[in-house]
């Protein structure tokens, strides 16, 4: 994914890259590999956990849980409007073209880790909860294990306890590129059938969101879905009944596809930065405070202190991201060899990493290692892994698709992804 517009002051044919979405972007993603690292430690439920279990991680995975993938959905958007421009000839032919752009770009990989890197997660998974529910000789070889990928492909598997069944094939962490793909083919019918005005509420956008109003409004709505959706449609990733999830991901991305280009959003993005970073943070630490007082099952805050919260989380949500696109605006201009290198590669890095946690992360945990080797090897072990995938798919040519990457992408100033 790469961003480039064209200033209101220049020729309509000259472009200006904006490396700040570039950096935000690639940001963003490390910043997720680390968080589904640290899944691995906290007492959340996730696929495989360490024996290290470490509660004090919960604050810290708190500064980034709320907003990191409304960010992520967000610059999204925005790349998708660049390349949208860069494809357009007319409003249907270039709506075409779009859909068939990210058709080619999202379908490949989100099928290639359903049935090739998602599948060893769903099998740890079944590992440590068959060894937690009734132990085995052999844990990697039983009834259970048996034909795991075919059972898996064909939704055969039965895996079931009493928290419910492992459905198959999932799509686990690739649900984020699931939704992006459908996002975008949904953007592209929208651009054909209002004939391209559809970039002009981006105009109205504009105006709504001066001065304090580009802190506040989106707060108020963020804060407005949680109050009316997110308690009665739980997140649940499986895109027939996440109404909350799309209300809040599909506004984000069509955001950034309609300010992208809007010159006077960004400069007020840079002048909220700072009243925004410290938003966020007394936010933050409010929301953490009280996600660590109520963390037990069975606690439960009064129904007020609930309500109050979900304003406190949108704050949470929305001021960061601002303080983030501030900061990046104003300091992150400039591009060079390593953003070119990672622009292009946090894609299939994305692609592999959580297969590398849970994979590396269940065996690390059978040699009781100390907690500070155990989380080192695993980091390392996951970054090497993703840089090893990265330089594979740059040598597959169209095979490398697969992994998120065109042949040679990262010889060319990449498009968005």
């Amino acid at each position: 994914m790469g961003f480039c517009m064209t200033t209101e002051s220049a020729p309509s044919s000259v472009s200006v890259r904006r490396y700040d979405l570039d950096w935000i972007r690639v940001g963003a993603f490390l910043l997720l590999i680390l968080y589904h690292v640290g899944m691995f430690y906290v007492p959340w439920d996730w696929h495989v956990k360490s024996s290290h279990e470490v509660p004090a991680l919960e604050p810290i995975m708190q500064l980034t849980s709320p907003w990191r993938l409304t960010l992520l959905f967000l610059v999204s958007g925005a790349a998708t409007r660049f390349l949208a421009d860069n494809l357009a000839r007319d409003s249907r032919v270039g709506a075409g073209r779009l859909a068939g752009s990210r058709i080619l770009r999202l379908l490949p990989p989100l099928l290639f880790a359903m049935f090739v890197i998602v599948p060893p997660q769903s099998y740890y998974e079944i590992v440590e909860a068959l060894g937690r529910l009734a132990p085995q000789a052999d844990a990697y070889r039983n009834a259970f294990t048996a034909d795991f990928w075919v059972r898996y492909a064909t939704a055969s598997g039965n895996w079931c306890d009493a928290d419910g069944c492992l459905i198959t094939p999932t799509w686990n962490h690739m649900w984020f590129v699931a939704y992006l793909l459908v996002y975008s083919l949904i953007l592209a019918g929208l651009l054909a059938l209002t004939f391209g005005r559809l970039r002009g509420l981006g105009d109205l956008l504009e105006r709504g969101l001066k001065g304090w109003g580009l802190l506040i409004w989106p707060i108020v709505f963020l804060a407005v879905i949680r109050w009316d959706l997110a308690l009665r449609f739980e997140i649940t990733h499986d895109l027939v009944n996440d109404w909350y999830n799309h209300a809040l991901s599909f506004s984000a991305f069509l955001f950034g596809f309609l300010t992208a280009r809007s010159e006077a959003l960004r400069e007020g993005f840079i002048r909220l930065r700072w009243p925004a970073l410290i938003l966020g943070l007394v936010a933050w630490a409010a929301w953490a405070g009280y996600a660590w007082e109520y963390r037990a099952e069975d606690a439960l805050p009064a129904d007020a202190l609930r309500r109050v919260m979900r304003i406190v989380y949108a704050a949470d949500q929305w001021a960061f991201i601002v303080a983030i696109l501030g900061f990046g605006a104003k300091h992150l201009n400039r591009g060079g060899p390593v953003l070119r290198y990672l622009t292009v590669g946090v894609f299939p890095f994305y692609i592999v990493h959580q297969t590398v946690i849970v994979v590396v992360g269940h065996h690390l945990a059978q040699l009781h290692l100390p907690l500070a080797a155990e989380a080192g090897i695993l980091i390392a072990a996951t970054f090497a892994a993703c840089f090893l995938a990265y330089e594979l798919a740059r040598r597959l040519g169209w095979a490398g698709l697969l992994l998120g990457v065109r042949p040679q992408a990262a010889n060319r100033p990449p498009r968005a992804a």
